[in-house]
């Protein structure tokens, strides 16, 4: 049973866990830097640790600093939330080491899906349908030409331990190939300080299909239905759906019940993603989140399950208590992520807020750990909010969603909600008519204009 949570996290994903926590009466521990000793989830949090400067690299990442405000406060459990450690293999040994329990898969699968070439021999080898590419890391520049050669262009060189779009390079033909290898190469290396790279086709106009899977250490697996993340910039969500507009009842059952199975054989638990690419009617993995995603509320809407709280049961040992008959889902919901950003040029714009008024009404959320005279640091990912909304239907969604847009005030810094105040009226996402290259052209349209 657990009894006290240390969230290792800031922001509105700190606050998100800290609610399902009181909701199950557990206790919760805040670790923060100098800069968030006034944010809001260390305000709400039972008791709260300081772990180190501004710099997320002395704070968030410091894994000793961690450990010891578990010590210190007597946490039974750790929650990494998204980013930062949530997917680091060697903090979950590390936290299990010290007899608390993480709050997460474990840390076999961690490294097991952080490897992206691991991942795709193993998912493949569970029956998930891959993206043609090279058989494993391409070596030497020599090897990928060899590769290439099998796999065809336009294709992509990848990252093995990649993710956010780094470590990753187009190659339209032959003649590019060399630049587009070096780049990946030094690009991964830099950023992940692994340099390991494979060659995968390159799929013209796909959509960008995520499955949620929730799964016991009971053997019990269920899906929780799919999510469409394809409106991107520069491989960065910006706003995401669920059920996705482009795919028939037949193919979502059929997906759920592939991923559902594949799961079983691996032996996973708690949540996960399976993310793919979607064209023509077929699916190809790309990765496996290994944690909570910044998306899930649009999963939790249209199933009406609360994801944290299943990963805190699950992580204490209980059972799901349903199977995936008693999964149902409903409606359509919609998820905005708003950032502090310029709308149109997407530089930062940290600083202090001085009005702030969320939306309300009927299913309309807004995750966010904002209030007036809060100041943005300038030092974290600039995601503020999502807001989230749910209708009977994908364009009541949309209605809602546009309605609650504008009663939405955050005043002292930009933010990207004029962004989606705009894209919501353009006639082909209003169809659902787009993929994950459509945001980009769209947004050059709209400087032109």
């Amino acid at each position: 049973m657990i009894t006290k949570v240390l969230i290792a996290n800031r922001g509105e994903i700190a606050l998100r866990i800290h609610r399902a926590c009181k909701e199950m009466g557990i206790a919760t521990v805040a670790v923060h830097s100098e800069a968030d000793r006034e944010a809001m989830h260390v305000r709400l949090a039972d008791e709260s640790v300081c772990i180190g400067p501004n710099a997320s690299s002395e704070s968030y990442l410091n894994i000793p600093a961690i450990i010891a405000a578990c010590e210190i406060t007597g946490a039974d459990a750790v929650h990494p939330g998204y980013g930062f450690l949530s997917e680091n293999a060697r903090f979950a040994d590390i936290v299990e080491a010290h007899d608390m329990i993480f709050i997460g898969p474990s840390a076999a699968h961690i490294k097991l899906m952080g490897d992206k070439i691991a991942a795709k021999a193993a998912v493949s080898a569970a029956g998930i349908p891959v993206v043609p590419g090279s058989k494993g890391e391409v070596l030497t520049l020599e090897d990928a030409v060899k590769s290439a050669k099998k796999v065809g262009f336009p294709l992509l060189v990848k990252a093995a331990a990649g993710g956010g779009g780094r470590g990753m390079r187009l190659a339209q033909k032959a003649e590019y190939l060399a630049e587009s290898y070096n780049a990946a190469k030094q690009e991964a290396l830099a950023a992940f300080g692994d340099g390991s790279v494979y060659l995968e086709r390159y799929l013209g106009k796909p959509r960008h299909i995520e499955v949620q899977v929730l799964a016991d250490t009971h053997g019990n697996v269920v899906h929780l239905g799919e999510r469409d993340c394809s409106l991107q910039r520069r491989n960065q969500k910006i706003l995401e759906e669920a059920p996705s507009p482009a795919l028939t009842e037949e193919q979502r059952t059929e997906i759920g019940e592939i991923v559902r199975v594949a799961i079983t054989k691996i032996g996973y638990r708690g949540v996960g993603t399976i993310e793919f690419l979607w064209e023509n009617g077929e699916f190809f993995f790309i990765e496996m989140n290994t944690r909570l995603q910044v998306e899930h509320p649009v999963t939790e809407m249209i199933t009406d399950i609360d994801l944290v709280r299943e990963q805190i049961r699950v992580a204490a040992g209980e059972e799901l208590g349903y199977t995936q008959d008693d999964v149902t889902f409903s409606g359509h919901s919609i998820e905005c992520r708003i950032n502090a950003e310029h709308a149109r040029t997407f530089a930062p714009s940290p600083g202090k807020v001085c009005d702030f008024h969320a939306p309300g009404g009927l299913n309309v959320r807004l995750d966010s750990a904002l209030f007036a005279g809060y100041s943005i640091p300038p030092y974290y990912d600039s995601l503020i909010g999502k807001l989230i909304v749910h209708g009977k239907s994908r364009k009541g969604a949309l209605m809602r969603l546009r309605r609650a847009l504008g009663e939405i005030v955050i005043t002292g810094v930009e933010t990207t909600i004029p962004l989606f105040v705009d894209l919501i009226d353009d006639p082909e996402f209003q169809e659902g008519d787009y993929d994950i290259h459509w945001l980009e052209r769209w947004l050059e349209a709209q400087a032109e204009n």
